[in-house]
C-alpha cells in the first residue's frame, strides 16, 4: 500500500468512527482474567480454568493451568501479580512462598523452585491446608 492510500484509508476511518481511535483488543497473554472460585467434595478449590494436577504452568506462554495456578495463589494469599496465564516471576515467587509455608507447616518436602507440577498441586488446591 502506498503512503498516499494509507492517508486516505485512515482519513476514511477517522471520519466514519467521528475521529474516535479505534483499539482492538488485548493479546490474551496480557489480559487480566476473573477469578472464581468452586469446591468439590474433598475440600478442593477450583478457579475453573484447569481441573487436573500434573500439567506445570509455562513462564513464557499462556496457559489454562496458569490461570488456575494464578488465582488459586491469589485465593491462598499469595501475590502472583496480574492474573494474565504466564507463570512468570511474581507468579514463581508467590509459589515459592507457598511451598515454603506448606513445607514448614505441614512437612510436604516440596522443592521451593517456584514450579506448579504434580507434588505442589494438591497443597494449593486442597483447603484442608491453611496458609494465612
Amino acid at each position: 500500500m502506498t503512503l498516499r492510500k494509507y492517508f486516505a484509508v485512515a482519513a476514511t476511518t477517522l471520519a466514519l468512527t467521528g475521529g474516535a481511535l479505534l483499539v482492538g483488543p488485548a493479546s490474551p497473554a496480557f489480559a487480566a482474567y476473573n477469578c472464581t472460585f468452586d469446591q468439590d467434595a474433598r475440600n478442593n478449590a477450583y478457579a475453573g480454568y484447569y481441573a487436573g494436577n500434573t500439567t506445570q504452568p509455562s513462564s513464557t506462554g499462556l496457559s489454562q493451568a496458569g490461570i488456575e495456578a494464578q488465582c488459586l495463589l491469589q485465593y491462598r494469599g499469595f501475590s502472583p501479580g496480574t492474573i494474565d496465564g504466564v507463570f512468570g516471576t511474581n507468579s514463581q515467587n508467590a509459589a515459592k512462598a507457598l511451598q515454603r509455608k506448606a513445607n514448614s507447616r505441614y512437612g510436604a518436602g516440596l522443592t521451593v523452585d517456584g514450579k506448579v507440577g504434580p507434588a505442589t498441586w494438591p497443597y494449593l488446591r486442597s483447603l484442608n491446608y491453611n496458609y494465612r
